[in-house]
């Protein structure tokens, strides 16, 4: 329990619900975060996950029904009445002024948009639009401000993509800066919350893949987590978080109708899915197969916080082989898209736009 960041009001029940439990001293020579407080694990830190859905929840409702759901319909209303003000040929005055219709020659006249009615057929279109431009607009929010955070963790951590060996060098990396556990902890509500999600909303064609992939994303963030794999986790999440902002925005944009835009975002939501899954994620499953065998000196010792083994290694490298068959599926998908998008009829997500 972390009392001294706690309010005195506070009732010593809730205290792990809002701070981060188990604070410790830091390591005597720590080689990144040296002006952070320092962490433990323990489950306690699941009061802490409880609090972060709750606030997500909160905040993709707010976000959605008072932000972007006032704004999509804004934009999409006035698109339509705009589009209604050419009206067709018929009847008008000498000099075709007259509102709503068009002269003797057939050149359109306008009419006052604000008195232009919308047929319940076209704003059924109109609200269905609106609604999935709103639930984008989580995602695309919360990936661009969680990545962002996630690379801040990850430029003070001594690993890098392209030479990953250090995510393995002096393991165990314990206790926990206070940042890296905040970012871990938030990031597995998050999975929690997309689950939560996933069972209420309407079924998308992809519901099993998306299931199964947020599933292996939970096991291997909390047992990296409590096995201390969390240099290695905390560079996946944030390989994997920088393609996931683009995919929304793409579909926000669609759906506002500002198609070129769409498409835009969609070829590099492609191309940084391509680079940062299958080429940088790639290297990173390499090196867990063939560098963390050499350089992991200290075996199966829970007392001490090490948890390797070989059987604990293998099961690592089959859940992160199985996250890479998931995408690879979805990469097929995304190429049919890209297809569409060459041949000028636009860009649709085949993974999980269309609902059954």
């Amino acid at each position: 329990m972390n009392s001294l960041q706690a309010p005195e009001w506070l009732p010593s029940f809730l205290i792990p619900f809002v701070t981060l439990s188990y604070p410790t001293d830091a390591p005597a020579h720590p080689d990144s975060f040296h002006d952070s407080p320092y962490y433990n694990t323990g489950l306690l830190d699941g009061c802490l996950i409880v609090t972060c859905i709750a606030v997500m929840a909160v905040l993709r409702d707010v976000t959605r029904v008072y932000m972007m759901e006032p704004f999509a319909k804004w934009k999409l209303t006035r698109d339509w009445k705009r589009s209604k003000t050419l009206a067709p040929n018929g009847n008008c005055n000498g000099n075709g002024a007259v509102n709503g219709t068009s002269n003797g020659n057939g050149h359109s006249v306008y009419t006052n948009g604000n008195d232009t009615h919308i047929p319940p057929k076209q704003a059924r279109k109109i609200h269905r639009s609106v609604l999935r431009f709103a639930e984008q607009s989580w995602s695309a929010i919360y990936y661009t401000v969680q990545w962002s955070y996630g690379l801040y963790v990850h430029r003070n951590l001594p690993t890098a993509a392209l030479h990953p060996t250090e995510l393995w060098l002096n393991y165990p990396h314990i206790p926990l800066a206070g940042p890296l556990k905040f970012y871990y902890l938030t990031q597995t509500a998050f999975y929690i919350h997309q689950v939560l999600i996933l069972n209420a909303e309407a079924r998308r064609k992809d519901h099993v893949q998306m299931m199964t992939h947020h599933v292996i994303t939970i096991i291997l963030m909390v047992a990296s987590y409590f096995y201390n794999f969390t240099r290695v986790g905390c560079l996946i999440m944030v390989l994997m978080d920088w393609c996931d902002i683009f995919l929304p925005l793409a579909k926000m944009l669609r759906y506002i109708s500002l198609y070129t835009l769409c498409d835009i975002t969609f070829t590099w939501f492609l191309l940084s899915w391509f680079v940062t899954r299958h080429v940088l994620f790639i290297i990173v499953i390499l090196s867990a197969i063939r560098d963390a065998p050499r350089l992991i000196s200290v075996g199966w010792a829970p007392e001490l916080g090490n948890y390797y083994s070989e059987f604990t290694h293998l099961l690592f490298e089959i859940m992160l082989v199985s996250l890479q068959i998931i995408q690879f599926i979805w990469f097929g998908m995304i190429c049919r898209v890209a297809w569409r998008v060459v041949t000028g009829k636009g860009a649709s997500d085949d993974r999980s736009d269309d609902e059954r």
